[in-house]
């Protein structure tokens, strides 16, 4: 019952709200969650800081400021998501598949899409199934709550996105659409299974990566793909692609990921304040007498 109630008092009424009051309530959560809770604070500053041994104490700040105004309006528009209309989306929101992508698809091929939480991946959830040639699927973990579960389910699957379960990648990766698909794998979050990890440096530290997407590449023999979301201006995002390999099965063991979290490295380092600091990402040591 406080599912339904949160959703239908809260969330629907604020996802309806106009964009120019949604930033208005985003620069209001911005005040309150960095000037008067502190979010985080300790967890963000010390992950910045952590991968920027060579910045200065204010320029970690700085960061840390910069991006706690862009998590909130990542906040907003995320709620945003769950009314958006297709012409919304199509405004605020292109992937670039001149080159690669069109290759790709007119010789009949599969991708495995990889990148990490860097700007707005909610509206490329939104916008990547309406906006490819290719059936889009989006690997994801279910929500325990079930009653939130169906309806982010239901929001991100609107326009053409189909999700599939972590636990069942493997038959939506076998499964025969009639069409090329695009199955897109998050690649920067901590894994809960250490033991089958790769490990390599990530931002200046030892940092344990998922395997699944180079996994899955090999076993299917599938091109890979990084995709990057990039801010234009507030509310406004555009996604790049850059070729990780067209032959998995010709790459050393690890080669995949390690190359597609360089890219997202690149980029982090290039504007930091819109990766999602807030998350423990380095929580996991490696094992030494292994």
């Amino acid at each position: 019952m406080g599912s339904r109630i949160l959703y239908y008092l809260v969330i629907l009424p604020i996802s309806y709200l106009p964009f120019f009051l949604l930033y208005c309530l985003s620069d209001f959560a911005f005040f309150m969650m960095y000037h008067v809770i502190g979010y985080r604070k300790k967890i963000v500053l010390m992950n910045i800081k952590n991968s920027f041994p060579e910045k200065t104490e204010q320029e970690h700040k700085k960061i840390a400021k910069e991006f706690y105004k862009h998590f909130c309006d990542l906040i907003l528009e995320g709620l945003k998501g769950f009314t958006i209309s297709e012409k919304q989306i199509n405004k605020r929101f292109k992937i670039h598949r001149e080159g690669i992508i069109d290759e790709l698809y007119k010789k009949g091929k599969d991708i495995v899409f990889v990148g990490g939480h860097y700007n707005n991946w909610e509206i490329l959830a939104l916008g990547i199934g309406m906006q490819l040639d290719h059936t889009t699927v989006g690997i994801y973990k279910p929500l325990s709550n079930k009653f939130f579960n169906d309806k982010m389910k239901n929001s991100r699957e609107r326009f053409g996105l189909i999700l599939a379960p972590m636990k069942q990648v493997k038959k939506f990766m076998s499964q025969d659409y009639g069409n090329p698909k695009g199955v897109i794998f998050a690649i920067d979050q901590s894994p809960h299974k250490v033991k089958t990890a790769y490990w390599t440096e990530f931002l200046n530290q030892d940092t344990a990566m998922f395997y699944g997407a180079e996994k899955y590449a090999k076993e299917f023999n599938v091109p890979v793909v990084y995709c990057v979301i990039n801010k234009v201006k507030r509310g406004v995002y555009e996604a790049t692609s850059r070729l990780v390999t067209d032959a998995p099965n010709t790459m050393e063991f690890g080669e995949i990921i390690k190359t597609a979290n360089q890219f997202l490295e690149e980029d982090i380092k290039k504007e930091p304040q819109y990766w999602l600091w807030t998350h423990r990402r380095w929580k996991h040591k490696r094992d030494k007498t292994e």
